[in-house]
């Protein structure tokens, strides 16, 4: 039984102890990150790379660099998300292939003038795929029946080494699936939607 997406987002905790002895199937996998995939990116660059870490050695590699952090090899599944940056610019018309001949030539030209020469925007394209990306999948695996644990508490250049991370991309995050050991800890306050939303003006 699979929860909706307010009662998913309701639910959900940061999960940091897992059970080390579950197994996902990788159907469970699949559908999380195909689903994860069909979230939107400028231009439909689909600038996102989902490296998921099955090795186990790899693994424990990764936790040495990521602060001893227990998540990173006990749970079910390792999530690096990563930006391809220069995204934009590998074959362009891949990303429109299926829109009208004038339709793609005009998005070709459009990727081409709003990306080039302006690599703080491609990046910043990166980081904000990304983030879309990860909540995807946390509310997914949410509604699936998995904890999830949005993770940044790691040494990005060290792990980009182990993953042979290219050069034209960024490490953004991990999320690490998996099913709860414990039940997490209860949500910390809320700040007053007074304070956070604003209307027209600050």
């Amino acid at each position: 039984m699979t929860l909706d997406v307010s009662s998913a987002i309701l639910q959900r905790r940061a999960t940091k102890h897992f059970d080390a002895a579950h197994i996902m199937p990788e159907k469970d996998l699949e559908t999380i990150l195909g689903l994860a995939r069909r979230m939107p990116t400028a231009f439909n660059i689909q600038n996102w790379r989902f490296v998921a870490l099955k090795d186990p050695e790899l693994r424990k590699q990764v936790r040495a660099v990521s602060w001893d952090q227990a998540q990173v090899t006990d749970a079910s599944a390792l999530i690096v998300l990563c930006a391809d940056i220069k995204a934009w610019e590998k074959s362009p018309e891949r990303y429109w292939e299926n829109a009208p001949d004038a339709v793609r030539e005009y998005m070709v030209g459009a990727i081409d003038q709003y990306y080039r020469g302006r690599e703080q925007v491609q990046r910043d394209e990166g980081m904000r795929s990304c983030g879309m990306a990860a909540a995807a999948i946390m509310l997914v695996a949410e509604s699936m029946g998995y904890g999830t644990c949005p993770m940044d508490g790691f040494d990005f250049d060290a792990v980009g080494k182990l993953i042979n991370l290219p050069e034209d991309h960024e490490i953004v995050m991990f999320v690490a699936i998996g099913k709860a050991a414990s039940a997490p800890k209860p949500s910390g306050a809320a700040l007053p939607v007074s304070e956070i939303m604003i209307e027209n003006r600050f």
